[in-house]
């Protein structure tokens, strides 16, 4: 589908997706670490172990650099490790879950307004025609939807170094499209 207009919106939860990944590494770690040592020696846990630490190390190191997290394959290589566990195999459908929505939680938020309506990207995508839509206002970085029946989004703007359209000609488009219902 073409579009007139794309917002990109910013995704304030990168750090809560980090956090719960990092989180579930761990537990990982310490789970492999302890069947290890109450069922003895077994080379299996012992490279699940390994990789997992690397994994945590590699994304500290990351983290400490400034740059951004990516947990999705340590995750779905822990889900695998959790498959050949004595207990907890059902682990595995999670963590390959929380591996394949990492993308989806930290890709920025697109908006996109065309003739019919406004859609919104997310995992599935919400279409919202303009008859439902009371205004839309774009000002200093701030995305205003404000429904008929009264709801109301508000989210800060992605900056961008070269907007494509400013935010008057945004807003008059948008207004020209309430009006001419």
């Amino acid at each position: 589908m073409q579009y007139d207009y794309v917002v990109t919106l910013k995704r304030d939860n990168a750090r809560r997706t980090d956090l719960v990944s990092f989180i579930l590494l761990v537990f990982s770690f310490l789970v492999f670490s302890y069947v290890q040592v109450r069922s003895g020696f077994k080379i299996y846990l012992s490279i699940a172990n390994l990789v997992l630490l690397f994994g945590l190390v590699l994304n500290l190191y990351a983290s400490r650099r400034g740059r951004e997290l990516h947990f999705r394959n340590w995750l779905f290589v822990a889900g695998l490790f959790w498959l050949g566990m004595p207990y907890g195999q059902w682990l595995f459908i999670p963590f390959v879950l929380f591996a394949l929505l990492e993308a989806q939680a930290k890709y920025p938020l697109e908006i996109g307004f065309h003739s019919e309506g406004v859609i919104i990207n997310t995992l599935i995508k919400k279409k919202i025609p303009w008859s439902a839509l009371a205004s839309v206002i774009l000002k200093d970085g701030l995305l205003t939807l404000d429904f008929k029946n009264n709801t109301l989004l508000q989210r800060e703007v992605l900056e961008e170094d070269d907007p494509e359209a400013d935010e008057d000609e945004f807003n008059d488009y948008c207004r020209n499209k309430l009006v001419n219902l």
